[in-house]
C-alpha cells in the first residue's frame, strides 16, 4: 500500500516543517484503516503562508504571465491525473469509475474554461468618459471540502491565479492527500514563491485564521451552510469579500408531459452520484400525482442497479460515505424519515458491509415536503419522491426549502420547461436533459451561497473594479 504520510506544508515555494507536531490521520472509508496523515497546521503556519502570499502578490502582473502560469499548472496536473484519481478513491471512497471520470476529468474541463476566459477577457472598458479597469483583488484564502477535492481546488485556485491573485489553500481533513498532489503539480509548474501556499489543519484553527486574517482580501469557501455562516462572520471583521458555495436540496421537477422514463433514470443517477455526496444532487424528485405510481416503479428499478462495494471494483457504482461521522449522519436521516412517516421503497439504514462506512442507496415515497427529509441536505444516497397536484403546487414545493443551488425541469417541450424554470429560485437548472457546462456560472440562491464559480463569472470573483474618470 502506498504511504500517504505528509510531514510538510507548502509555503513560500518550499515544503517546510509545520510550526507544531500534531498530525491529522487520513482514513480509507472502505477499510476503516489509516492510510496516511497530514500536518495539523497552526495559526503561526497560516500567518507565515499569508505573509508569503502578500509578498508574492504583484498588482501589475501581466495577462501574459497569468496565462503562462495557468497553462503550466494544467500541463503538470494532467500528468498526475491517474495518481490523483487513485488517491481520491482511497481517501474519500469514490468508485474508480467516478474518480477517473467526474472527479478528474471535470476539473480539467473547468481549468480549460478558465484558460479560454483569460484569453479573451476585456480587462479595460471605456464607458463614456470613464476607463473601467478590472484588477486582481490580492491574497485569496481558499477553503475546500472533501467530496470533490480536486475539482473544488481547481475551481478556486485556477481562476484566482488567472486573475493575478495569490492563494493560501486549506484542504479538508477527510480528503487532503489529492490536494497535496495538486500542489506538487503547482510546484513543478515553477510559479514564483508564495503564489500558492498550502496549510492543512482544522477548520477551527487554520480555516478561521484564514477567514479572519486582515491580509486576506477574498475568502472562497465551499462546504456546509452552517460553516459558511461562520466564515462570513469572521470575514466581516476586516470587511473582506466572501464567496460561499454551500448546501443544496435541489428539486428534479418532472412536469406533466415530460419524458418520465429519461427524467427518472437521469434523476436517480444525479441523486446517487458520488454516493449522494454532491451539493448539487437532485435529492427531491417531484412528479405529478397522475404518474406517481409509475414513477415509483421506475425509480425502484433504477435504484437497485446502483451496486455498493469496494471503490476499486469496476462494477461498484456507490462507494462508502467519506467518513464514519458522515455515514452515521446519513443513517440518522433515514431512521428519522421512517419515523416521520415516509415510505421506504428501497435501501434503509441497516449496515451494508461489515467493514467500511457504507450506506445502501435509499428511496423514500410519500415524503412530506415540510419534513426534515424534504427540507434538509442529507449528503448521502437518499432520494425523496414527492407528488404534486399541478404546476403551482410543484413550484411551491420546489421553492419551499431554504436552499436554491441546482435542479432540473422536464417539460413536454423546451419553452414550457424554461417558463417553469424561470420561476424556480435556484442558481442552476438542467432543462429537458441539458448537459453540464464547465464555463456556465454555478452558485446558489438563498442559503446555498453568494457569488459564482466557473467560467467568466467565477473568474470575476477575484477581480475588483476601478474607474478612471477621463477629461472630456
Amino acid at each position: 500500500m502506498h504511504d500517504y504520510t505528509r510531514k510538510t506544508l507548502f509555503v513560500d515555494g518550499q515544503w517546510v516543517r509545520p510550526d507544531g507536531t500534531d498530525v491529522i490521520d487520513v482514513i480509507d472509508p472502505s477499510t476503516e484503516k489509516v492510510i496516511g496523515s497530514v500536518p495539523d497546521g497552526t495559526m503561526a503556519d497560516v500567518d507565515t503562508a499569508i505573509a508569503a502570499a502578500r509578498r508574492a502578490f504583484d498588482p501589475l502582473i501581466t495577462v501574459a504571465e497569468r496565462r503562462e502560469r495557468v497553462e503550466r499548472i494544467i500541463a503538470e496536473m494532467e500528468k498526475r491525473l491517474p495518481d490523483i484519481a487513485e488517491t481520491i478513491s482511497r481517501e474519500m471512497g469514490a468508485p474508480v469509475r467516478t474518480a477517473q471520470g467526474v472527479q478528474t476529468k471535470i476539473p480539467i474541463a473547468v481549468a480549460r474554461g478558465i484558460e479560454d476566459v483569460l484569453a479573451t477577457y476585456p480587462f479595460d472598458e471605456q464607458i463614456r468618459n470613464s476607463l473601467v479597469m478590472k484588477e486582481p483583488y490580492g491574497v485569496v484564502g481558499a477553503i475546500t471540502p472533501w467530496n470533490y477535492p480536486l475539482y473544488q481546488v481547481v475551481a478556486k485556485v485556477l481562476p484566482a491565479i488567472a486573475a493575478g491573485c495569490t492563494v493560501v489553500l486549506k484542504p479538508s481533513n477527510e480528503a487532503p492527500l489529492s490536494v497535496f498532489e495538486f500542489v506538487e503539480a503547482v510546484e513543478a509548474a515553477g510559479l514564483p514563491a508564495g503564489v500558492v501556499n498550502l496549510v492543512s489543519g482544522s477548520g477551527r484553527v487554520v480555516g478561521e485564521r484564514i477567514a479572519s486574517h486582515p491580509d486576506v482580501d477574498v475568502v472562497s469557501f465551499t462546504g456546509s451552510t452552517a460553516v459558511g455562516q461562520r466564515v462570513a462572520e469572521l470575514a466581516a471583521g476586516s470587511v473582506k469579500k466572501v464567496a460561499l458555495e454551500l448546501g443544496g436540496k435541489s428539486a428534479n421537477v418532472i412536469l406533466d408531459g415530460g419524458d418520465l422514463g429519461t427524467a427518472v433514470k437521469v434523476g436517480v443517477g444525479n441523486a446517487f452520484l458520488n454516493g449522494g455526496q454532491t451539493c448539487m444532487a437532485w435529492t427531491r424528485m417531484l412528479v405529478p400525482y397522475s404518474r406517481y405510481d409509475e414513477a415509483l416503479a421506475l425509480v425502484e428499478a433504477a435504484a437497485v442497479k446502483y451496486t455498493v462495494g469496494d471503490p476499486f471494483d469496476p462494477a461498484t457504482r456507490i462507494g462508502p460515505s467519506a467518513s464514519a461521522a458522515q455515514c452515521e449522519t446519513v443513517r440518522g436521516f433515514i431512521t428519522r424519515a421512517q419515523r416521520d412517516g415516509a415510505r421506504l421503497i428501497t435501501g434503509g439504514a441497516d449496515k451494508v458491509r461489515d467493514v467500511g462506512y457504507y450506506v445502501a442507496p435509499t428511496v423514500f415515497a410519500d415524503v412530506d415536503p415540510d419534513s426534515e427529509l424534504g427540507q434538509e441536505e442529507v449528503f448521502g444516497p437518499v432520494l425523496a419522491v414527492i407528488p404534486f397536484r399541478d404546476e403551482d403546487d410543484a413550484l411551491r414545493i420546489a421553492n419551499g426549502t431554504p436552499y436554491g443551488l441546482s435542479g432540473a425541469v422536464w417539460g413536454p417541450d423546451l419553452d414550457s420547461a424554461i417558463d417553469f424554470a424561470r420561476r424556480v429560485q435556484s442558481g442552476q437548472l438542467d432543462i429537458n436533459g441539458g448537459m453540464y457546462n464547465a464555463v456556465a456560472p454555478f452558485g446558489g440562491y438563498k442559503r446555498s451561497g453568494v457569488g459564482r464559480e466557473l467560467g467568466r463569472a467565477g473568474f470575476e470573483e477575484f477581480l475588483q473594479t476601478k474607474s478612471l474618470q477621463l477629461p472630456a
